[in-house]
């Protein structure tokens, strides 16, 4: 059993110290180390935190005394979160933890996110909160690779059912710890974003493409988190372009949808100058839950039942000229190489004639707006095909070629296939 991992174990002390001793022991029992990081204000910790909310305070620019003189909660957890992120970030980079696990209810849980989301992708992080994966929580606070458990039973006392769910966060980051396979790779990475198979199709033959000219896709589905990690990952600079094909999150974001990656998405690339072809795939949906009635407002508009969870009706011309221009709002602002491809016969496998969604007078709205608000420098490229023909990829790969000739993507890296070692850390 592994004896060198260590877990940075975040919570208040002076209020969720029956918890935070239960987790160590847990962690502790099997053969790991426990460092709690104490991010409590105002009380005092009934036990002796290896890292102390003075410490914290201090990371912070300030000391303890003085965050809790704000009398406000909001500002001094906000503060502490700081100087917890400032810690985390110093011990991870010396190689003194190997996985983060917090526990809160919101207070706790607002604070975890950002240390979650400081840290890199393929370091475990796992959050026990009274609000995991609420509607409280914006995508743009998620990190990539957390991990959530509802802390049922949590709100006070350190009971049963609370127990039952506290160790199996204690062990899932430690199983975690012990399974990861760090993501590297010796191959120059490409975002592509895209849904499933049965709306958008091209991302089948597009990472082959791109494989076989020595890069390595990655293939996010964009429904919401999706995007996000896409996004969060883009502007961690993990990709030499992105290929943007799903812009159905910001469509459901303009709309009202749940099914949404926030209103930044679409953003890094280009604020990065990271060189990015998009489309506008399955951008004339608005998104909702099947398992709700249907919104009054959207009655009588063609329906798609994905499946139980999820369901769409087709934009209005005016919802879909307000999308458009969204889009080319952000795109407008790009810094770097952008080229919005135009598919001028449709954007999802549903619009297609005989479909479900089959809307022309709603495509040729967007396709007018889309005219009329995409401005240079980004290359707006019309192409007489649909989404899903062989047409899109060819125009999508021939631009890329281009763009690598021209130097500003580097050249991929051929290499014969090979198999992936597993090495886990116990």
């Amino acid at each position: 059993m592994a004896s060198d991992l260590t877990i940075l174990l975040i919570g208040t002390a002076d209020t969720k110290a029956d918890e935070l001793l239960f987790m160590k022991q847990c962690i502790e029992s099997q053969g790991s180390t426990a460092v709690v990081m104490d991010v409590g204000v105002l009380g005092s910790a009934p036990f002796k935190p290896e890292i102390t909310n003075r410490e914290i305070a201090v990371a912070a620019g300030s000391t303890l005394e003085k965050i809790a003189a704000l009398g406000d909660e909001n500002e001094a957890m906000s503060a502490m979160a700081i100087g917890a992120v400032a810690i985390a970030l110093e011990r991870y980079k010396a190689g003194q933890i190997h996985g983060v696990l917090a526990l809160g209810g919101t207070m706790g849980t607002d604070l975890a996110l950002d240390v979650a989301a400081a840290l890199p992708l393929g370091l475990p992080k796992f959050v026990v909160s009274t609000v995991a994966y609420s509607h409280l929580i914006p995508p743009e606070r998620l990190a990539p690779d957390l991990m959530m458990i509802l802390w049922a039973g949590g709100l006070f006392g350190l009971n049963g059912v609370c127990k039952a769910v506290l160790s199996q966060a204690a062990g899932a980051v430690l199983g975690a710890c012990r399974a990861i396979v760090k993501p590297q790779s010796d191959r120059p990475r490409i975002a592509i974003g895209s849904l499933g198979k049965s709306c958008l199709s091209y991302m089948v033959r597009l990472t082959v493409e791109l494989e076989e000219r020595g890069y390595e896709p990655v293939v996010f589905h964009c429904t919401g988190m999706g995007g996000r990690a896409m996004e969060s990952l883009i502007a961690q600079n993990e990709f030499v372009a992105v290929f943007d094909f799903a812009l159905c999150e910001l469509g459901n974001e303009v709309h009202g949808s749940v099914v949404t990656a926030g209103r930044s998405r679409l953003e890094a690339a280009g604020r990065l100058g990271i060189p990015q072809i998009v489309a506008p795939g399955a951008s004339d949906m608005i998104d909702v839950q099947t398992w709700k009635p249907l919104p009054k407002e959207y009655e009588g508009r063609p329906y798609h039942a994905h499946n139980r969870l999820i369901a769409s009706v087709t934009m209005t011309p005016e919802e879909r000229r307000a999308t458009a221009r969204l889009f080319a709002e952000k795109l407008n602002k790009a810094v770097g190489p952008t080229t919005f491809l135009l598919p001028i016969k449709g954007i999802q496998q549903w619009d297609r004639p005989g479909q479900p969604l089959h809307d022309p007078v709603g495509l040729s709205a967007f396709v007018d707006e889309v005219r009329l608000t995409v401005k240079a420098p980004v290359d707006l490229h019309e192409m007489d095909c649909h989404i899903n023909d062989d047409a899109f990829v060819d125009m999508a790969i021939t631009v890329f070629d281009q763009w690598v000739a021209q130097g500003k993507i580097p050249v991929g890296t051929r290499r014969e296939a090979a198999v992936a070692t597993f090495r886990p850390v116990g």
